[in-house]
């Protein structure tokens, strides 16, 4: 097992099984731990399964396991010993081996079914002796069949099973008799009464044929009824403060449920129930079901953390991102961080014209500054980074005395630092991405460094590019159009030579070739 999980899914039945599906597919690590203890081992088939009907009840499980594992899951056949809160979710023991981690918790343990203390029934059950006519009923349809009366829905029972056969017997054994309404209807629908308890259940070659009262009179039968009073596998669960409550059916008490909202959510932050451990009454198909809903809703709930948890470090890169110190880190945690040639619309837009004075701010390691000093361009290379700086120096001598000389390079933050106005007849910002307001600020103070005649270069990623696969930091604030930045020019003081989102090829993080977009914005000062 690895060591830690989005969800341990403690139960490996028809709604564990469904859950981890479901939770898999969501691309969640999901470990499925199944004690292997199914409650419907003993009968022959599952029933109103659509589109699995009849199928036996270890083909099913087999079938789901390859359906979890198929999609990344994991199963462990084992007992979770138990479960302790941790401060990012659970802690989960199984088998006495090291405790893996886990942020949520789905419990599917089932129920167990206490049978009445009758000689033989035990053995038979689930093959002969029935409880579900839903489940069995077609199965025994037109044959002899006898109702265990244990309690006040026994009447309820026989008559619910006169729909399958018209030789339905209700064996009072020790369950109250039927008043005078409830014996009318029983008579109406052909249903006999019989008194007195039931001693045991007889079989011969391995098939139910009656049973014996204690007069020792014996009465014939294909099928024995019983409706056991059912108790939710809730040890685990108690553990953590869910304690069962009574399960209730047409009014009457049939056992113990551990209670939980219609997703499946418990009154424990983080854990999930799913299956006959909170719904006795639910078939396979109904369990199946529970665990789909139960696993939508974890995933949900995983979802809606994560995005707390993004939007918490997306405020705090927003904080921090624009700092001398991010800068250094980033500049800091590899040998270099771009390609070192000059920015394609820089060199489209510039190479051919006079050289002058140039500003290039947010140089990073130099390559544009370089660029410009090898065409005759006096360069004055800006940036936040001491490293950066470094890096850009020592390419600028690697080019040659004669570019260097032709560099100057100075260490400012450009949220706080302001060119000489007028002094330069080109201003050039490569991917120079802020909040709005900062860059409209700084967009400012660089279109007032431009001398009269000279151009301002700005260039960044298009917000077209956030639809594709290429990798761009995702800050759709801080993303702008040519135009946008255009008409944020003091007013009559620029003739805009280029507005316009150009496209490049380029490659996504898979290698796959994207088209991405340039916002290019050329503006000559009057």
């Amino acid at each position: 097992m690895d060591d830690e999980y989005d969800v341990v899914v403690v139960g490996g039945g028809a709604a564990g099984l469904a859950g981890a599906a479901t939770l898999a597919r969501a691309r969640r690590s999901v470990l499925v731990v199944d004690a292997g203890e199914p409650r419907n081992a003993p009968a022959d088939g599952v029933h109103n399964y659509l589109g699995r009907e009849g199928i036996p009840p270890a083909e099913l499980l087999a079938v789901g396991r390859g359906e979890v594992t198929g999609y990344g899951g994991r199963i462990v056949t084992g007992r979770v010993d138990a479960v302790a809160g941790a401060p990012d979710g659970f802690l989960v023991t199984v088998d006495g081996r090291p405790t893996v981690r886990a942020r949520r918790l789905l419990v599917t343990t089932g129920l167990v079914d206490e049978l009445p203390e009758v000689p033989g029934l035990t053995q038979r059950w689930g093959r002969d002796v029935l409880h579900c006519p839903y489940c069995h009923g077609r199965e025994v349809a037109d044959r002899r069949i006898g109702v265990l009366a244990t309690g006040p829905l026994a009447v309820h029972q026989a008559q619910l099973w006169r729909q399958w056969s018209p030789h339905v017997l209700l064996l009072l054994h020790d369950g109250p008799a039927p008043d005078a309404e409830q014996a009318e209807r029983l008579a109406a629908r052909a249903v006999t009464v019989v008194p007195g308890p039931v001693a045991e259940v007889e079989v011969v070659d391995d098939r139910l044929t009656g049973v014996r009262l204690a007069s020792g009179e014996r009465v014939e039968l294909d099928a024995l009824v019983v409706a056991p009073r059912v108790t939710a596998r809730s040890t685990l669960l108690e553990s953590l403060g869910l304690p069962p409550v009574e399960a209730q059916l047409g009014g009457h008490p049939v056992g113990w449920q551990v209670p939980a909202d219609p997703t499946g959510a418990t009154a424990v932050p983080g854990v999930w129930v799913a299956g006959n451990v909170t719904d006795v009454a639910a078939q396979v198909i109904g369990a199946a079901a529970a665990g789909v809903t139960a696993g939508a809703a974890i995933n949900a709930d995983l979802m809606a953390e994560e995005t707390r948890e993004a939007v918490a470090a997306y405020r705090r890169q927003q904080k921090t991102m624009f700092t001398e110190a991010a800068w250094e880190h980033r500049y800091q945690s590899r040998p270099a961080v771009w390609s070192g040639q000059a920015n394609p619309q820089l060199v489209a837009e510039v190479d051919g014209l006079p050289p002058g004075r140039a500003l290039d701010v947010g140089s990073g390691e130099g390559a544009d500054a370089v660029w410009l000093a090898g065409r005759g361009w006096r360069v004055t290379g800006v940036d936040i980074s001491a490293t950066a700086l470094r890096r850009a120096a020592e390419h600028a001598r690697a080019a040659g005395a004669q570019v260097a000389e032709l560099i100057e390079w100075t260490h400012a933050d450009l949220l706080r630092w302001s060119p000489a106005p007028a002094a330069y007849d080109l201003v050039s910002a490569q991917f120079l991405h802020l909040p709005t307001q900062p860059r409209r600020e700084v967009f400012a103070r660089l279109a007032a460094a431009v001398a009269p005649g000279g151009r301002l270069l700005i260039v960044g990623h298009h917000p077209w590019d956030l639809r594709t696969t290429a990798r761009r930091m995702h800050f759709p604030e801080m993303m702008f159009t040519a135009e946008q930045v255009a008409e944020e020019l003091p007013a009559g003081r620029f003739e805009v030579l280029v507005a316009q989102a150009r496209p490049r090829p380029g490659l996504d993080p898979q290698g796959r070739e994207v088209v991405i977009h340039d916002a290019v914005l050329v503006a000559r000062r009057r």
